[in-house]
């Protein structure tokens, strides 16, 4: 079963896109590539309980199983050694993919507290778009009970979007509540 997020990028989004940026080769048109969702869990170093807390949430949030990531440096302000697991990742592609970006956008950014919409300027100038979330229980999948240590997590939209204008037009197509543009002032 295709996603609804994928269909309507295929049926809609993709045509439209072509038209407003006027591009006729239908492989140049900017399409979401992956998603890659990062806890880092620094409290691992004191409670190893604290990190398999995260990877049970990140297995809930993403739906599949997420790879731990280690410490490459020591870093003895921190009390970090190298090689000591110290959070986990997981990368999304094609339906999954397009499933987490219709719950994000539609279910978990409107339950974050005193949401205005987020940055417009989190583009890294490649396309790609990176945003927080200071808490991981925002997300209706995680139950309150079980998940009782805020952990915030990374989220990373990577775009095959040449620059930044062109990523910002597909993801406010995909329904990206961006915050509204800042007005200038207008001196008398």
């Amino acid at each position: 079963m295709i996603p609804r997020l994928q269909e309507r990028y295929q049926n809609i989004i993709r045509p439209q896109l072509a038209e407003k940026l006027s591009i006729s080769n239908v492989n140049a048109i900017p399409r979401l590539e992956k998603i890659v969702i990062n806890m880092g869990v620094g409290s691992a170093m004191q409670d190893k309980k604290h990190l398999e807390i995260a990877y049970e949430a990140m297995t809930d949030i993403a739906g599949q199983k997420p790879v731990m990531t280690i410490a490459r440096l020591s870093v003895a302000g921190f009390r970090l050694r190298e090689g000591v697991p110290i959070g986990c990742k997981v990368t999304l592609r094609r339906a999954r993919m397009y499933e987490f970006l219709d719950r994000l956008v539609s279910l978990v950014l409107p339950r974050v507290r005193d949401f205005r919409g987020v940055s417009r300027t989190a583009f890294d100038g490649k396309g790609n778009y990176s945003l927080g979330l200071s808490e991981q229980l925002v997300f209706p999948d995680l139950n309150p009970d079980k998940y009782t240590r805020p952990q915030g997590m990374n989220i990373c939209i990577i775009t095959s979007a040449p620059d930044n204008d062109q990523a910002f037009a597909l993801l406010e197509m995909f329904g990206m509540p961006f915050r509204a543009p800042k007005k200038p002032k207008v001196t008398a």
